[in-house]
């Protein structure tokens, strides 16, 4: 990824674009097709020789000209003939954006394999599901992986989409009116380029496709987040329920031998974070003076790279985790039974309900038990509601047996993996 943002590549896409804009007028009949031949084959430039010729000039495009024109010579005055700089700039940073999101595409399509299998694995791996933090009702690890893989699928989606709305190019000179170059041009050279023109730019193409493209990164990158702080909690010491893959001869403190930390979780998460700001900055492109400015152009230079390289890497790093992650279903187990198996309580009162107390009697019963065997080291809810004279009268102990049972929370799991292909 990163070589799709050096100075080399760049230039490269400069020089692909003045290419392509040659070539389809030479088709239409503008310049000559030999002079065309020469600039093919005589084109060249040099990163070096650009920044030293920029830093007389001060302009990026006409130093890229300038050290082209010294290697092609005469043929050279047909390269960018009624054209801007940014029908260049745009159109090859489009080309670069392109590039960028198939090797994106490429990493989401290994993390939702990454993620199925692992889904796969541990379909029936009971543990506690929680909501704010708290113990809740029973679920599967592999439960937890299916909703993770159905956002990611809807990632996978939104790239597709965001490929058609970044795949576009523009020839249309000076303030976007084809006042000096034929339309034609632009539709011929966008197509040999794997574009489409823009349907009426200015100056630049709008930058609310720019917007979408990093806020599309963004919310990816948050769900890479997502995982990452729920892999940090399961790992938690009173938790250990995940952990990473601690790799022979890795330390996790300089102090503390013990300490095997969530390190690459951690790192995701501070990732997304610089890229969500990002996102911030393209919606502030949006708005330029009139048909353009340059207010965007250093922002873009800062953060399209480094919204691309970063979210890249996030996936590497997500899904290599992910696959290598240590899984616990021992704790999962000692957790879910956590003071007696108050993660049950619903089954209890819907079961009490059943044999005719109302909503109000049970809860208060189911509560009351629940309540005593909270927090406490030798908490034992299942006895304490055993116990309870109320609930001996209502329920067998059969019943009782059947409310503690997981695999009731297990019943319609299947549906959902159905509907994820898993």
């Amino acid at each position: 990824m990163g070589r799709l943002w050096t100075e080399q590549y760049k230039y490269q896409t400069w020089l692909d674009v003045e290419i392509a804009v040659c070539e389809a007028q030479a088709e239409l009949g503008y310049i000559p097709h030999d002079a065309v031949e020469q600039i093919k084959a005589k084109a060249s430039f040099s990163p070096d020789r650009i920044a030293e010729i920029e830093a007389e000039v001060r302009h990026d495009m006409i130093a890229f000209l300038t050290n082209v024109n010294e290697h092609v010579g005469e043929a050279g005055r047909h390269i960018h003939l009624g054209l801007t700089s940014s029908d260049v700039l745009d159109t090859a940073l489009a080309l670069q954006l392109v590039s960028s999101l198939n090797l994106i595409q490429a990493q989401v399509e290994a993390l939702v394999q990454a993620i199925r299998y692992q889904a796969q694995q541990h379909r029936y791996t009971i543990m506690a599901g929680r909501t704010h933090g708290i113990h809740a009702e029973p679920i599967t690890f592999g439960f937890k992986l299916a909703g993770w893989l159905a956002e990611v699928l809807r990632h996978r989606d939104r790239l597709v989409t965001l490929t058609k709305t970044i795949s576009v190019g523009k020839i249309s000179g000076a303030v976007g009116t084809y006042a000096n170059v034929d339309p034609q041009i632009e539709s011929i050279a966008c197509q040999n380029l794997g574009l489409r023109p823009d349907c009426a730019s200015t100056q630049v193409i709008s930058r609310d496709r720019h917007a979408e493209y990093v806020q599309v990164l963004a919310l990816l990158a948050a769900s890479i987040e997502r995982f990452a702080v729920e892999i940090r909690n399961l790992q938690r010491t009173d938790v250990l329920e995940v952990e990473e893959y601690f790799s022979p001869g890795q330390k996790g403190s300089s102090a503390m031998p013990h300490k095997r930390n969530p390190i690459r979780s951690e790192r995701l998460t501070g990732m997304a974070r610089v890229v969500r700001g990002n996102a911030m900055t393209a919606l502030e492109n949006v708005a330029l003076w009139h048909e353009r400015d340059i207010s965007h152009s250093a922002a873009e230079r800062v953060i399209l790279p480094d919204s691309c390289i970063l979210t890249h890497f996030m996936l590497v790093e997500i899904t290599d985790l992910i696959k290598k992650l240590l899984i616990h279903p021992h704790n999962m187990e000692r957790n879910l039974n956590c003071y007696g198996g108050v993660v049950f309580s619903q089954q209890v009162l819907l079961t009490l309900v059943g044999k005719g107390l109302s909503r109000e009697e049970a809860y208060s019963i189911v509560q009351k038990n629940a309540h005593l065997a909270w927090n406490k080291i030798d908490g034992d809810f299942r006895a304490l509601i055993t116990a309870d004279p109320q609930v001996q009268n209502l329920l067998s102990p059969t019943e009782l047996d059947a409310c503690f049972d997981p695999r009731k929370h297990m019943k319609n799991l299947d549906q959902i993996y159905q509907r994820l292909g898993i």
